[in-house]
């Protein structure tokens, strides 16, 4: 089993030193999905939602939550980030609203729980927007689906 980095030797949660790790390129990217009634999406989809702009607000709501990352994680180092790109595409076939976050940094240390952080505040900023006219719609599906830059290397989920 691999170590797991944010405990000591005593087993207590810390902050991880990356003072002598590289400075790397490095970028993420993460998914996930907000599953909805055929009607709700044409909410969507005709501009028809009452709060306005759905996809456009929850893009914005998707780069705030990753630039927040740090404040929301305890044990995230704060990383000055050199993008966050949302892609939110509307799928009548889930049916509802694909999400997908970029996020990259030249620093010590990863950027995927920005990206998962961005897809997670759009998704939530979407059921936000919608709950009025659906209740039940469900968050899901939220992974990393790449990673590379930094001694570990390139991750690619299959």
């Amino acid at each position: 089993m691999a170590k797991l980095t944010h405990f000591d030797g005593a087993g207590q949660a810390h902050m991880v030193d990356v003072t002598d790790k590289d400075a790397t390129d490095r970028v993420a990217e993460a998914t996930g999905f907000v599953r909805m009634s055929a009607e709700t999406l044409a909410l969507v989809t005709e501009g028809r939602a009452g709060k306005g702009d759905v996809l456009g607000v929850a893009r914005l709501a998707g780069i705030m939550g990753a630039k927040k990352t740090a404040d929301l994680i305890p044990l995230c180092h704060p990383l000055p980030l050199t993008k966050v790109a949302l892609d939110l595409t509307p799928d009548p076939d889930l049916p509802g609203v694909r999400i997908r976050a970029t996020v990259r940094t030249t620093g010590p240390t990863g950027v995927e729980m920005e990206a998962l952080t961005a897809v997670s505040t759009a998704a939530l900023t979407i059921y936000d927007m919608l709950k009025a006219a659906q209740r039940d719609m469900e968050i899901g599906g939220i992974r990393v689906t790449l990673k590379d830059g930094g001694k570990s290397g390139r991750f690619e989920a299959p």
